[in-house]
């Protein structure tokens, strides 16, 4: 099999993010990524086989804990060294992906820690069905832009086409589980925190749980996902010090918010989601951050993108309809008062420091060039490698979109929209502070 130097590549990499970090005399030192997974095969687009087989056959009804099958899994790939054999237990996982759709997304916890297509050993293991995506490429996308951005802990992409019990169920995209560990977020084992702002993990929708809380000052719902089983006295410090980065967020003080979060992954985190227009901010949901012993407040990873992209909410049951105006926004015209989609003014309120509205627009130049160029092109890769699958997915699960057409409306809509949003960054008011 054709290598490449990869190194070569992470190393310019690096040069880039340790050029962008000294921008705007901000001290905040460049995030890398600890025991980062550096995979060596330019090949690594192409798509594997999954075989799984419940014990007995039996079904997968369910997605919680209680839920899980055991199972055998193997992986036949064209990369010999990613061929695998092994056991474990799958259930169902999501939300509304679980409840609403016909193919059904699965998590895998392996009896042994493992790799799996080349990614960093671990037990946990997602496989994303996409079938409200009618691309089946917004995820690959989103992971490409974050990962080129800097981005910590970014999820890779493996696409497999899975066979169930001896039933073909169609294409996914294998991918990790958004935990600690060392091949997952890296932060300490007896310090580190990991967050999610999610509405169907918090105490309305999840009032039973012992490992969430409203955040006291914009009245979030944030779930502890590490530490795992986190006590009482535990919550009650993260909340606490979540609430000092809050107040200081409140009042658009800069030099504090900079001493307790990394504001260049914060501006990065949002500068995403405007691109592509994830308007589950608003909920929040799936937005994830962490802190590393005696570290900053870091957002990430990203996740969950199936909602952006011009979603059309009201065939959410059924309808896989995206990309019809490229000028929707999530944070407006002048997101400091509020002018876009009704955000927590979490996300927000930072717009009034004109430091900040500063480094958001010299951020904003530095990406918008690499958009269609780098992070398009890349995923076009994945594409060519993934149009025979694609096309046995589709005669498995058939949807009113063709994979190729709406492929072609998702690069021309993030080209009208990276345009568009140039214009609105850059009108962006300067800030008030």
């Amino acid at each position: 099999m054709k290598r490449i130097h990869i190194k070569i590549i992470l190393l310019a990499a690096l040069s880039v993010c340790l050029a962008d970090c000294s921008d705007n005399g901000s001290d905040d030192t460049p995030v890398v990524p600890k025991d980062t997974v550096v995979v060596t095969k330019t090949d690594s687009f192409a798509v594997s086989k999954i075989n799984i087989t419940t014990d007995g056959g039996k079904a997968i009804t369910g997605k919680e804990s209680s839920d899980y099958v055991t199972c055998s899994v193997s992986v036949t790939s064209d990369m010999k060294d990613w061929n695998y054999s092994g056991t474990g237990k799958i259930r169902g996982r999501g939300n509304s992906t679980w409840l609403w759709y016909p193919k059904k997304p699965y998590r895998i916890k392996l009896d042994k820690k493992a790799s799996i297509l080349g990614l960093g050993e671990d037990k946990d293991w997602v496989l994303l069905a996409n079938y409200r995506d009618p691309t089946n490429m917004m995820t690959t996308f989103v992971l490409n832009v974050a990962a080129g951005e800097g981005m910590a802990y970014t999820n890779h992409s493996r696409f497999v086409e899975v066979t169930l019990n001896g039933n073909y169920v169609g294409l996914y995209l294998l991918t990790e589980q958004v935990e600690q560990g060392k091949n997952r977020v890296n932060i300490d084992d007896k310090k580190g925190v990991l967050l999610s702002l999610d509405a169907d993990d918090g105490p309305e929708l999840s009032p039973n749980n012992t490992d969430n809380f409203w955040s006291e000052v914009y009245q979030m719902p944030v779930c502890v996902k590490y530490p795992d089983d986190v006590t009482s006295t535990a919550k009650t410090t993260i909340s606490a010090d979540f609430a000092k980065l809050e107040k200081a967020m409140q009042q658009a003080d800069y030099t504090t918010v900079s001493g307790m979060m990394d504001i260049k992954s914060f501006i990065k985190y949002m500068l995403i989601q405007e691109l592509i227009y994830n308007v589950e901010v608003a909920a929040p949901r799936s937005i994830y951050m962490y802190k590393d012993k005696g570290g900053k407040w870091m957002m990430g990873p990203m996740w969950d993108f199936d909602a952006g992209f011009d979603f059309d909410w009201g065939t959410m049951y059924t309808g896989h309809t995206y990309f019809t105006s490229y000028q929707e926004l999530v944070l407006g015209t002048d997101p400091a008062n509020h002018t876009g989609y009704g955000v927590p003014e979490f996300f927000t309120d930072m717009f009034r420091s004109r430091q900040f509205v500063t480094e958001y627009k010299a951020a904003w130049k530095a990406m918008k060039d690499k958009i269609m160029t780098d992070y398009w092109s890349l995923t076009d890769k994945y594409i060519s490698a993934a149009t025979d699958a694609m096309a046995r997915n589709y005669t498995r699960w058939p949807i009113d979109r063709k994979y190729d057409t709406e492929i072609t409306k998702m690069k021309k809509w993030l080209t009208n929209r990276v345009g568009y949003l140039d214009k609105v960054i850059n009108n962006y008011p300067s800030g008030s502070k």
